[in-house]
């Protein structure tokens, strides 16, 4: 089962691979791992998703909140969060393909970055169905490169 928490640190050195080395050693796969500064400079804001039965999910934040650096835990049950993922990615792209590319861009309201005479870069925000079917749409056109950041998540 996949869960997604959302971990509140200090902003310290060798914080996030405390972290990361305690969930792998409660025997969960990290599907995603996103880390950056929150408002509070002093603070950084850890999302993971996790693979996990529940009693381990359970175990594995018990163990979090007795790590000295971490400040909250937030796991997102119940009501649905805000949850987006960036993804950036290059299509391969000729004359004759850009118009139908196009479309696809604005349908997903996706946003051109670069262009090439060869390709495209184009950047879409999106929770992990709709980023996953943009995909789909662009494989048929060649992807070059792909770059994802992981779920970011919040509440409501």
């Amino acid at each position: 089962m996949r869960h997604t928490i959302s971990v509140l640190v200090e902003n310290k050195f060798g914080v996030l691979a405390r972290v990361a080395g305690m969930i792998s050693g409660r025997g969960f796969n990290i599907d995603s791992l996103n880390v950056a500064p929150t408002h509070d400079p002093s603070l950084s804001r850890i999302t993971l998703v996790l693979n996990g039965d529940e009693s381990a999910l359970d175990l594995c934040t018990k163990q979090l909140r007795k790590l000295v650096n971490v400040v909250e835990i937030i796991d997102f049950k119940g009501e649905p969060p805000i949850a987006r993922e960036l993804v950036l990615v290059k299509v391969l792209a000729d004359a004759k393909q850009r118009p139908e590319i196009l479309r696809v861009v604005e349908a997903f309201h996706a946003t051109i970055v670069a262009t090439t005479p060869a390709s495209l870069v184009i950047e879409v925000a999106e929770d992990e169905e709709k980023a996953a079917a943009f995909l789909t749409q662009l494989e048929p056109f060649g992807i070059a490169d792909l770059a994802r950041t992981g779920r970011l998540i919040l509440k409501r």
